[in-house]
């Protein structure tokens, strides 16, 4: 197997945790931190000297899963939290500015806001990366005549 299908199989899995979790636990964070997340520095991973592991530490867990995607997603924002018939809805996009319709987001719930905001995190992951360069075409315009003169009316 390819490390490709190795990481996915691995996001499926702790998602499933994620998912069956009654309420978040400092367990499973380390499991998501260990197993997932490339950008925390590995010495201490999420140590009590970082941010993540007070937070952690502190039992402050939508903290800590907004710090993740933070750090390990620094080019998706969180769209919209909110509670929606008993379960919170997390959606993360990587262009929040464009209608909904347009952006590849992702879209998870759970009945616990931090899991919501992890299973988000995990489903991110699994995207494809995209290039940040867009290929735009733009069509060549002649230079303007020396005088030119504008015909539009402005009453």
């Amino acid at each position: 197997m390819s490390f490709g299908s190795d990481q996915s199989i691995l996001l499926c899995r702790l998602e499933d945790k994620v998912r069956f979790a009654a309420k978040p636990c400092a367990d499973l964070f380390s499991k998501i931190i260990a197993g997932a997340c490339t950008r925390i520095p590995v010495p201490g991973r999420a140590g009590p000297a970082t941010p993540i592991g007070r937070w952690i530490e502190t039992q402050t867990w939508t903290e800590a899963a907004l710090a993740l995607i933070q750090f390990e997603l620094p080019g998706w924002r969180v769209r919209r939290l909110v509670r929606d018939d008993g379960e919170w809805v997390c959606l993360l996009s990587r262009q929040p500015h464009l209608p909904a319709g347009l952006d590849d987001s992702v879209d998870t719930t759970h009945e616990s806001l931090p899991l919501a905001i992890l299973l988000a995190l995990l489903e991110a992951l699994r995207r494809p990366a995209k290039s940040s360069q867009v290929s735009v075409t733009v069509p060549a315009v002649a230079p303007a005549a020396e005088a030119s003169v504008c015909c539009d009316n402005f009453r």
